[in-house]
Order: structure tokens, then C-alpha cells, then sequence
């Protein structure tokens, strides 16, 4: 079961509508997450709901992406949350915009904030909840993700989010293993 689900981001006006906050866009524009009541602790936000009788926290850490996994592993040390009970949401260029995925594990594909999760938590076995917004058509992959979408994404992304929030919350309510094979890979837009 998932107890914590944690969405990367940067903070600041500067990163806000970037592709690699479209976790955190999740959580402000989604549908359901988008009304939770946030409390900052744990070098970020936190909130907590109830599914099926059992308490899940939800965290947006404020310590930029770069260093985002010691906001998620103070929050799961401290309410006792194994790694397998931890599912990350983030962006994702090897999929293409309006795809989500569930994935169980896997690699760090040269992102920072998988990483520093990886590291903070002493490895690479936790749930990921994957927003694809397509790989860039050239090589500077770090100024593309910073960047802000196109006006065609944006036109899209209030659907793609509330597609996203849906299928987040099937998962808290049925467990990962019901969403893992549905939604990997999954068009929504």
C-alpha cells in the first residue's frame, strides 16, 4: 500500500509552469490533491488523508529537486514509511507529453530529483508515478525542462492533470498493483 506519495518540484515564481514541476502543477490544478490542507514541515509541505482506513501523506518538498530525497526520507523516517510504500511522482522526457506510468522501481535516467530520493533513501526501490513531457529535439536537456510549456501543452494540461489526479487517486484507493499494468504508458490526452 501506498503511504506517502511525493511530488517533485522546484519552488519559487521562476520554476512555477516549468515541465519539471508538473508534479507539483499536479497538486495545485490536478482536481482532488489540489484540496488537501498543506502544513510545511519536513523541509517542504505536507498533507495527510484517509483511504481504506489507513492514513496517506502526501509531500512537496521545498529543497529544490536536486535535494529533494532528505525532505522525502525526514517525512518517512518519522512516520515509519518503507521505501516500498513510497511512490514519487515526477516528470518524465523518455515519455511523451499527455502519458502517464506507473512503474515499480527502475533507473534513474539523469534525474536529479530520483537521485537525490535514491540516495536520501539508500536505494532505488520505490514506486514512481511518471507525467511524461516528451524528450526535447536537442541536446540540452536541463534548460528544456526549466523552460515553460508551449502553448499548444499548455492548452492541454489542465486535462492532462485532472487525467493524472484520476489515476493517482484509483491507486491510493485500490492499491499500486491495480494501476501498475493499467496506466503504463497510457495516453490520456
Amino acid at each position: 500500500m501506498v503511504k506517502l506519495v511525493a511530488f517533485l518540484g522546484n519552488p519559487g515564481i521562476k520554476y512555477a509552469k516549468t515541465r519539471h514541476n508538473i508534479a507539483w502543477l499536479l497538486t495545485e490544478e490536478g482536481g482532488y490533491i489540489d484540496s488537501l490542507s498543506w502544513q510545511k514541515k519536513f523541509n517542504g509541505y505536507y498533507a495527510v488523508n484517509d483511504y481504506n482506513g489507513e492514513k496517506v501523506y502526501f509531500l512537496k518538498p521545498s529543497t529544490y529537486m536536486n535535494r529533494s530525497g532528505s525532505s522525502i526520507q525526514a517525512l518517512a523516517s518519522f512516520y515509519k514509511i518503507t521505501q516500498e510504500e513510497i511512490l514519487v511522482v515526477h516528470d518524465e522526457i523518455e515519455i511523451d507529453f499527455g502519458v502517464i506510468s506507473f512503474k515499480r522501481n527502475g533507473g534513474l535516467a539523469g534525474h536529479n530529483g530520483l537521485r537525490s530520493t535514491a540516495e536520501s533513501l539508500g536505494t532505488r526501490d520505490f514506486l514512481r508515478f511518471r507525467l511524461g513531457i516528451s524528450r526535447p529535439d536537442h541536446p540540452d536537456i536541463s534548460s528544456y525542462v526549466l523552460n515553460k510549456f508551449t502553448p499548444e501543452e499548455n492548452e492541454q494540461l489542465p486535462r492532462f492533470l485532472q487525467k493524472a489526479d484520476a489515476a493517482l487517486e484509483l491507486c491510493l484507493k485500490n492499491g499500486f498493483e491495480s494501476v501498475e499494468t493499467e496506466f503504463r504508458k497510457v495516453k490520456v490526452i
